[in-house]
């Protein structure tokens, strides 16, 4: 199957020598994604004027890619749960793969039944092959049919992720953009180009962002390089210029992610703040509805924008995603057509958001300005006139020294969790295969772009980036690890 599209670009097949198509047309995407038009503003049914507040969710789908086939082949583990449904909770595979395709299901549905639904999804580039490799046409169909078929935007948007779900604080700083780069490539090869123009909003694996200067510096160029304008972050792991939390209200309105890096050079990105905690039942049970319906209008520079409530949850994991949500998600949309029906309180997607209020005048500049957590520590020993690399680093050895809860691993929605410590085991092969790639094929790539086309570069860039997956740092030392250690064994042999 290849996707097509009405640009001159060439249609990207799904599979190049059996493995998903990450990479070769880097020219072509950039092209797509770089244009600027609005893409929810021509076709909203929302008109800003009526709207008190609104609320914006979000479903995260994701499998990892393991080592575990039958003769030890690259598989999802939704595959693997299939396989062997005696053990764990692997009987509940196929309530899974419903989750994954029952959007296509629900959304016109409702609004067959006069109702005005939206919802983000943010798919893994790992769980898209997967659900290929198994052959599963009416998931990849079903979502199709919400993302590319014109009747069903505005209400669906779809945000970009790092392709196979790493963590972006502990991912080499080369390789962000080639994950960012990936989805976008393999999204485009199964959705087509027209589908990926309109991915503009950036889902974090694990809303986790960054603190160290220079990694979320080359992060958020990164994303703004790649076409995105704006990216989803927890509020706990923002704070305001001076090293305050974030006031109460402005976790309701866009804010302006700033970023100085140890050169002291600063980019900027903006951020929709992701309130309270990880919680699926939040989105399960439709909380944010119920929460914009005790938010008003607020003023963003001289102009009264309504409030959003942005929230997201794994859009399959657990008892009440999986049962609870279906019942919830049909029952609150039905109220809200009855009681308002475009007015007061409104779903909305965050893209079509931003571009309803900076239509109206907003001016993002105005949005207020926030930093990744703990760095104003850094910054109040750093001459702000004269930031060297030199400087930034003896900051953060000395803080390290003096204060014990000071860290630069970034932070996320399960802060009790450190995707670093004991992990030794997992990151050392991580960083040595990243090397090794990049050893071999960077000079490459710069004397020959075409050099990207090529499947051994395919077929190395994949593993790279499967070892990088967050999952092989989650579920603790053992048969995880394992898999990480055999992707790097892989790896490894095809560099050398």
């Amino acid at each position: 199957m290849t996707a097509t599209s009405s640009l001159n670009s060439p249609a990207l097949v799904e599979l190049r020598s059996g493995l998903p198509n990450i990479c070769g047309w880097e020219a072509d995407i950039r092209a797509v994604v770089q244009q600027n038009h609005p893409v929810f503003l021509p076709k909203t049914n929302l008109r800003l004027e009526n709207i008190k507040a609104g609320f914006a969710c979000a479903l995260h789908m994701h499998q990892p890619t393991i080592p575990a086939g039958a003769n030890g082949e690259l598989i999802s583990n939704l595959q693997y749960m299939f396989e062997h449904p005696n053990v764990g909770d692997n009987h509940n595979a196929e309530a899974f793969a419903w989750c994954y395709s029952r959007m296509g299901d629900f959304i016109p549905q409702l609004i067959s039944e006069g109702c005005n639904p939206r919802i983000m999804l943010e798919y893994s580039g790992n769980l898209l092959w997967g659900l290929r490799q198994m052959g599963r046409d009416d998931i990849l169909n079903n979502l199709k049919r919400i993302i590319c078929d014109p009747q069903y935007q505005p209400y669906v948007e779809v945000l970009g992720t790092m392709w196979s779900h790493a963590v972006v604080p502990s991912t080499p700083i080369p390789d962000i953009k080639l994950h960012i780069q990936a989805w976008q490539h393999y999204f485009a090869a199964i959705f087509g180009y027209d589908a990926l123009k309109r991915v503009k909003g950036f889902s974090p694996p694990e809303m986790h962002l960054p603190n160290h200067p220079d990694t979320l510096f080359e992060y958020i160029k990164a994303l703004t390089e790649c076409g995105y304008r704006w990216l989803m972050v927890q509020e706990h792991s923002v704070e305001r210029l001076d090293g305050s939390g974030l006031h109460h209200d402005d976790k309701y309105i866009p804010n302006r992610l700033i970023a100085r890096n140890s050169q002291g050079e600063t980019i900027s990105i903006t951020a929709l703040i992701k309130t309270q905690g990880s919680d699926t039942k939040l989105v399960a049970q439709m909380q944010p509805y119920f929460e914009a319906k005790g938010r008003g209008k607020q003023q963003i520079g001289n102009v009264s924008v309504p409030s959003l409530v942005t929230q997201i949850a794994d859009g399959e994991n657990g008892g009440v995603m999986m049962n609870e949500y279906p019942r919830d998600l049909v029952r609150v949309w039905h109220q809200i057509r009855d009681e308002s029906g475009g007015t007061g309180v409104v779903g909305l997607n965050g893209t079509e958001y931003l571009e309803l209020i900076e239509a109206a005048g907003v001016n993002p500049d105005d949005y207020p300005a926030c930093q990744a957590v703990n760095q104003h520590k850094i910054w109040q020993q750093v001459d702000l006139d004269n930031v060297t690399s030199d400087a930034v680093e003896k900051a953060i050895a000395s803080i390290k020294e003096t204060d014990h809860q000071f860290h630069m691993d970034g932070a996320s929605w399960t802060n009790d969790l450190s995707w670093v410590k004991g992990y030794e085991n997992v990151l050392t092969p991580m960083k040595k295969l990243s090397v090794l790639f990049h050893e071999k094929y960077d000079s490459l790539v710069q004397q020959d772009p075409s050099v990207t086309q090529r499947s051994d570069y395919q077929e190395a860039l994949l593993y790279n980036l499967l070892l990088q997956t967050s999952c092989f740092r989650y579920w603790g030392q053992g048969t995880w690890t394992d898999y990480a250690q055999e992707l790097y064994r892989r790896g490894e042999a095809l560099l050398k």
